[in-house]
């Protein structure tokens, strides 16, 4: 009995009939990467393939590797397997990416989601036979607002803590989240400053993307400067020394995991925001019935719950392990390798 196409390994998802891994989690030869973030581009792979806009958070991130860019739709074949990459909505250089071999199509998708943020290309639809998806939440109580109508909250939120002579300090991952908040602000409110880690990640997204001016906190930054305005940083900051400065401030913060009863007080929050870069329970359920697949293989988050539920619905389901941790992950998404605590 032949191996199937894509397996699931000690070291990652493997196609022996090409001998390369997807998002490989340890160290390998041939790896082909789906999106930035720290739990699927690591560090020590010999060569690297990856969508053309992902190539600068890579470098920045992994520092000088060897790595080669292709475009959306592009194929390349790997010992007679043909690769592509397509739009997975998540992050800036995000990739679902598309396997065929032999009139066998396998899709594994990275993280993603399907709405669309303004910022990111478009999540793009791929008929399959084998869909392997993320499924962070994967459970029927997270279903998302429209992300106009979060903005437009978060907007409301920063204009009244600026008629109170508050500086607002908002947290998003600095990979991803920070960008799509940017984009959205509301900058006839105030200005916009950013912690170092956004700024630096910023700095490399913006020959890609169109985002708003920022200004970057530094030690001669003055209090008075950031009364009234708006300072974005990654979640480790709160509770740091760092954010002492911002005095008097109010904290907020952008997350899937805001949705949960609770979530704000035990992180110490004043105001949480429903955002998240990953699909909720219907989108997941929508794109893999538009899939046309048969064979659903379930990866980090609610693996055995949403599996069982896809069984009932009659796919041929199941789960796999991986060392992807999704939006729990991200938190740490710019730091260099070697300091991840994962």
């Amino acid at each position: 009995m032949k191996n199937p196409l894509l397996q699931f390994t000690s070291k990652g998802i493997y196609c022996e009939e090409a001998n390369v891994y997807l998002d490989p989690w340890k160290p390998v030869e041939n790896a082909i990467i789906s999106h930035g973030h720290a739990d699927h581009s690591r560090w020590g792979n010999k060569k690297y393939i990856t969508h053309h806009k992902n190539i600068p958070i890579v470098q920045h991130r992994l520092g000088e590797v060897s790595i080669s860019g292709r475009n959306w739709g592009e194929t390349f074949t790997v010992n007679n397997v043909k690769f592509s990459f397509h739009p997975a909505g998540h992050i800036v250089g995000s990739s679902q990416i598309r396997v065929e071999h032999k009139g066998e199509v396998w899709v594994f998708t990275g993280d993603y989601k399907t709405e669309d943020d303004g910022l990111t290309t478009p999540f793009e639809l791929v008929k399959c036979d084998t869909f392997i998806t993320e499924c962070t939440f994967g459970l029927p109580a997270f279903r998302w607002r429209p992300q106009q109508e979060v903005f437009n909250d978060i907007n409301q939120w920063w204009a009244q803590n600026r008629s109170e002579g508050k500086t607002s300090v908002l947290f998003g991952y600095s990979l991803g989240k920070a960008q799509r908040l940017l984009k959205h602000l509301d900058t006839s409110v105030g200005k916009i400053y950013t912690h170092g880690a956004v700024e630096n990640m910023t700095e490399v997204l913006r020959p890609i993307v169109d985002l708003p001016p920022t200004h970057l906190i530094t030690k001669e930054t003055k209090k008075s400067e950031l009364l009234g305005n708006m300072v974005i940083a990654p979640p480790s900051a709160h509770g740091s020394t760092w954010i002492r400065k911002m005095v008097p401030y109010v904290t907020g913060t952008a997350s899937g995991w805001m949705a949960f009863r609770g979530a704000r007080r035990r992180r110490a929050i004043d105001k949480g925001f429903v955002l998240s870069d990953h699909c909720d329970w219907q989108a997941l359920l929508n794109t893999i019935q538009a899939t046309g697949a048969e064979k659903i293989i379930c990866t980090h988050g609610y693996t055995d719950i949403f599996s069982k539920y896809l069984m009932e619905l009659g796919y041929d389901a199941r789960t796999e392990a991986t060392q992807y941790e999704g939006e729990l992950s991200e938190e740490n998404a710019n730091e260099p390798e070697k300091s991840e605590a994962e």
